[in-house]
């Protein structure tokens, strides 16, 4: 399967997607889509934990922020912006304090298809059971990516992980609003090629700074694509080039800059500090991390 399968299925493509899967694993559709929603209920609730908690993750670095996002006055006057950052806040830092959610498809990119999908489906005041179909497709552009490239940060950078999340969301609300395959995918494509070259330096080597902001503006970037994709625009370069392209910068990228947390981020003096007192250097145990609160 790739892209431009997707993108020349008849409409919707989530069903020609679900016709393939069935053929390569004896499942049953019924079984398929209620599974899906069971995934799309346990995506919900990790978002309702997360906007609920302020507890502090293991190292202290993150748990705070997206209730404290979904708590604050909406200065921007945006609800839906609000709302899908919050949204893909509250599901990794659920992950940060070790807590149930659903990688989609890694775990440090787990936020952006709720937020993103999720957060526009309350937006507009649609049911869960909408968007069993539009995951369907999301899964089926995550295939297709994960048959040509990378979708670790170990292995590509944060393009791998969190480009193959935005790609799949904004695909899925395409979908939901009745867009074409044709422009699911470039939806997707149009968030990929946003993406490439997106390094992958969590400090301390731990999935919570940058990777919980990270999927609040991924989530945001996926409505985006989403939303130049129902009016018709297009991605230039042809969605399988624009994913072959990625994956040749994947490769391409030092390893300092895969999950490795020898770069970037990682490597700031406070990045550096937070590492060092994690692993009880300087005599000092590893444990909470306490930093300021601003």
């Amino acid at each position: 399967m790739t892209l431009d399968d997707i993108l020349n299925a008849p409409s919707p493509a989530s069903a020609w997607i679900l016709a393939q899967d069935c053929a390569e694993t004896g499942l049953q559709p019924d079984d398929i889509r209620a599974e899906m929603l069971r995934r799309i209920g346990q995506m919900r609730d990790s978002i309702q934990r997360g906007l609920s908690s302020d507890a502090r993750s293991i190292t202290g670095m993150v748990g705070w922020n997206a209730k404290g996002l979904w708590d604050a006055s909406d200065a921007l006057q945006s609800p839906l912006l609000k709302r899908v950052q919050a949204y893909a806040m509250a599901v990794n830092e659920e992950n940060a304090r070790m807590g149930k959610i659903v990688a989609a498809p890694t775990a440090g990119s787990a936020g952006t298809i709720p937020g993103a999908l999720i957060g526009v489906a309350d937006h507009l005041g649609l049911p869960d059971e909408r968007l069993v179909d539009p995951m369907i497709l999301a899964a089926g552009v995550g295939k297709a990516i994960s048959k040509r490239m990378f979708i670790s940060g170990a292995a590509g950078g944060c393009q791998a992980e969190i480009g193959s999340s935005a790609a799949m969301a904004a695909a899925a609300i395409v979908e939901l609003l009745g867009g074409t395959p044709r422009a699911a995918v470039h939806a997707a494509s149009m968030a990929l090629m946003n993406t490439i070259g997106l390094v992958c330096d969590p400090v301390g080597g731990y999935v919570e700074v940058p990777c919980v902001s990270r999927n609040a503006f991924y989530a945001v970037h996926a409505v985006s694509a989403a939303q130049l994709a129902l009016a018709q625009l297009e991605s230039f370069i042809p969605p399988d080039e624009v994913l072959g392209a990625m994956a040749s910068v994947g490769r391409m990228m030092p390893a300092a800059l895969r999950e490795t947390a020898d770069g970037g981020l990682a490597q700031t003096p406070t990045g550096l500090a937070v590492t060092a007192r994690m692993e009880g250097k300087g005599g000092e145990t590893g444990g909470m991390i306490e930093l300021p609160m601003a």
